[in-house]
């Protein structure tokens, strides 16, 4: 895999289930890499849902639909020398294994945490409405997650502080070539 030393963008896609932690790595992975001085754009999924896939449910087909439009403009960025960073549930295999193929430059980042756990954090009281039938389509509760194949970087922030957690996602992008190499890191 190329990356930004090779003047290649990639995309670093973080999957998990809701209240896994997935946007908070990803917004500090922004700022480090930022910080680094490349050009870098975060693509949260509920800010995805609210501007680029507005209108679509949380049936597997919509869920499908929302992942590839993503991965469309995600891979837009990666081609032009950017980072792409992506927090979304993406609960399917089949379709990450979709966005990597249209991306290319692909590091999946799992973020693996126990579903009890995610509802203790669950600050919108999702799990609890999904759990009385309030929600439908909830990924955990009555639609399924389908855990990564073969991620390149797996997390556990149940047992890992947050900057545990990035320290590890750096460090692969450090290793594999993506980005320089820090005296911090």
């Amino acid at each position: 895999m190329r990356g930004l030393l090779n003047n290649s963008g990639f995309t670093v896609w973080f999957t998990g289930l809701p209240g896994a932690g997935k946007t908070t790595l990803a917004k500090s992975l922004e700022r480090e890499i930022k910080q680094q001085g490349f050009p870098v754009e975060l693509f949260d999924g509920d800010e995805m849902r609210r501007h680029l896939t507005k209108g679509l449910g949380f049936t597997r087909e919509d869920r499908e639909e929302n992942v590839r439009r993503i991965a469309y403009v995600a891979g837009i960025v990666t081609r032009l020398g950017g980072v792409a960073i992506v927090a979304a549930i993406s609960p399917y295999a089949n379709s990450r294994q979709a966005a990597r193929d249209e991306i290319g430059n692909f590091v999946e980042v799992f973020v693996r945490c126990p579903l009890s756990v995610c509802a203790e954090r669950d600050p919108k009281g999702l799990y609890a409405k999904a759990h009385r039938g309030e929600i439908m389509h909830f990924t955990g509760v009555s639609d399924p997650y389908e855990d990564p194949r073969k991620p390149e970087v797996i997390v556990d922030t149940n047992q890992d502080f947050p900057q545990q957690s990035l320290e590890k996602i750096v460090g692969h992008l450090h290793s594999n070539y993506l980005l320089p190499q820090l005296s911090r890191w």
